[in-house]
Order: structure tokens, then sequence, then C-alpha cells
């Protein structure tokens, strides 16, 4: 478990294999963690969370009994499966010393494009084309001009496009027809559904365009001190929450700058809220206390998640009930009592008994 995600991938990568959770730390996360924080990331659209993707576990429980669960198997249909409960589960009911991971082909070709559109309508209509589209979909990542130019005053920037945009579309897609491929976004223009756009020619273009994703939370946090949240939506109701999004803020806080940006193709948006530089941080963290209750409350009522990849921990503990029902924390304490009953494996975190 203390195996880092990027040896993990290069040692599968030795044999012409592939391990897809891509969290964005993964030069850096380990595997464990990974695992008892089901991470998610870039690629989950292609390839799903990272509980996909582990076959078997070895646990050590607070009493000191080692459970080997599940083994290799990729089938064992015999009740529980007591993996999952450990999967996801912030390391309060166990703690995770083995693990075997399910690997994969690499993927093939990779183009990677950019896209500007108009509005959150569109990046959505041009979901559900490239769902449609003559190709496998990689990675279906949004951003807003705000974090864009939090990117350009943070670092220097080789502009991918002609001008700004209110919203971009990054996607990555796995092809086999380079003409389809260019038909495809050819017909995009023709149908007025992207404004501009450009497909990476060489793997230096690719990995700019990418750096412009990648560098959004750095960027935010280096120039704007931000108050951050992860939260998950049906896609169908994305559109309809951030129209009631702005309202949540504009109604309190007009002048707020919020940066908007996320991994659009499963649902998972991620709101930043920065910090106006006249503002103390005491203040600050204060105010988005008082917005995250309205901002929740939002999500609960659109059937969406409070926290899509980022955990629960210690500052989501309070909010959990607007994403878990009363008889789901019951059953949560109750787990948790028979595995921990002295509360030593990481006590405070998630919820209290």
């Amino acid at each position: 478990p203390g195996a880092l995600n990027v040896d993990v991938k290069r040692a599968a990568a030795e044999h012409g294999l592939f391990y897809p959770p891509d969290p964005s730390s993964f030069e850096i996360c380990s595997i464990g963690g990974n695992i008892a924080t089901n991470a998610g990331g870039v690629k989950v659209i292609r390839y799903g969370l990272t509980r996909q993707w582990v076959l078997g576990l070895r646990v050590v429980l607070a009493s000191g009994e080692v459970l080997d669960l599940n083994g290799a198997l990729e089938k064992n249909n015999t009740g529980i499966d007591l993996r999952q409960l450990f999967i996801g589960s912030e390391g309060i009911l166990g703690v995770i010393t083995e693990a075997t991971l399910k690997l994969t082909r690499l993927p093939g070709q990779l183009d990677v494009l950019l896209f500007a559109v108009p509005d959150l309508a569109g990046v959505l209509t041009l979901f559900r084309e490239a769902r449609k589209g003559p190709f496998v979909i990689s990675a279906y990542e949004f951003f807003t001009e705000r974090c864009m130019a939090r990117v350009r005053r943070h670092r220097s920037v080789r502009e991918p496009l002609a001008a700004p945009s209110p919203y971009y579309v990054l996607l990555e897609v796995e092809r086999n027809d380079r003409e389809a491929l260019e038909g495809w976004i050819a017909q995009l223009f023709e149908r007025e559904i992207v404004t501009d756009g450009t497909l990476a020619q060489h793997a230096g273009e690719a990995s700019a365009i990418w750096a412009l994703r990648e560098g959004i939370s750095e960027s935010l946090s280096a120039t704007g001190m931000p108050h951050k949240n992860d939260i998950a939506l049906p896609i169908r109701d994305l559109e309809g929450f951030c129209s009631e999004l702005e309202n949540v803020f504009s109604a309190r806080y007009p002048d707020w700058e919020i940066a908007l940006f996320g991994h659009i193709g499963d649902g998972n948006l991620h709101i930043n809220v920065l910090k106006p530089p006249e503002m103390t941080v005491e203040e600050f963290h204060q105010r988005t206390n008082s917005v995250d209750h309205a901002l929740f409350r939002l999500v609960h009522k659109h059937g969406g998640s409070i926290s899509a990849e980022h955990g629960i921990g210690l500052l989501k503990k309070e909010y959990l009930p607007y994403s878990r029902t009363a008889a789901e924390m019951a059953i949560f304490r109750s787990v948790k009592r028979a595995l921990d009953p002295n509360g030593i494996m990481n006590p405070g975190k998630v919820f209290d008994l």
C-alpha cells in the first residue's frame, strides 16, 4: 500500500499493461491512500473509480485480527463483499496492509482537443455529441475563463485559441480513425456547437493543453486563497444546478469570485470561492461556512453528493446529513462500533459515534 501510484503505473507499463486510477497527485500519492479514499481523477469517465480496480485486500482490524478479502478473484458471489466496505472508508474501519490490483491494456492512440463554448449548456451539448463520436472518451474536462485567467496570472501560457471564451472543454479520446475524428470536429463548427477549437498535433501540444487544466488548482491557491468544494450531481441536473448556484452566492456576497472546473463527464464539479483581498482569512472561513449550508441544500435538492472524490474527513462532518439519511448514518455507526469499539482507527473522522 505504500507504493506510489506513479510507480505502479510504470511497473505495469513495462509489461504492456495499465493501472487506470489517475488522481492529480498520482506522482506522490500512495495506493493505500487511493484505496482508503476511493480516489478518482480525470479518467473516471473511461475507467471508473479506484474500487473498480481492486481485486483483493488484506486488512488489519482494531482487534489485531487480519482479514484476507477476495484474494485475486474476479468473481466471488458469496455474500456481503467486505472488501468494498474498506475501500473509501477513510481509514476508520481498519488498516490496509496489502492490495491485489486489476490491470488492463495500455490505451491506444490518444488525441487531445480543446474547445471554446459559450455557456454551460454548450459544455453539456458537446458532451452528448462526444458520447456519440467515432472514438472512446478518455477524459472530458471543463473549466471557465475565470480559471484560465488565474492560470495566466500564475504561469506563462501559450494561448491555444484565438480569443478567450466563457467556457472551455478539454477532450481526450482514444481513436482508430484520424479522418473520422477530423470529420466529427468539422461538423461541430458547421452546427455551431463550438466557437473555436484546436487538436494537438504532437505530444508537446497535448501536454500544453493538459497543463492548462492541471494548473488550475495550483494557480487558484497561489493567487486567491480559495474555499474549495467538490460535489457530484446527476449529469442531467448539472445545468439546472449551476443556474441556481449563482444565486446561492450572489444573494449573499455578489462580489465574490467563483471559479468552476471539473470532470463534467462523471458529474463532478469543483467549486472554488476566492477570498476577497480586503477580507481576513478568519472572516472568510466564517462566511463560507454559512454559504456551504445553502450550497449543500441545493446539492441535496438535485440528488447530488457533497463530496465526489475528496471524502469527508473532519471538514465535512457537519454536512454529511445532506448526502446521507439518518438510517444510513445509524448503519455507519453500527459498523464502526462492531469493527472498532474503542474508536482507535482514525478517530473523529467522517462522523461522530
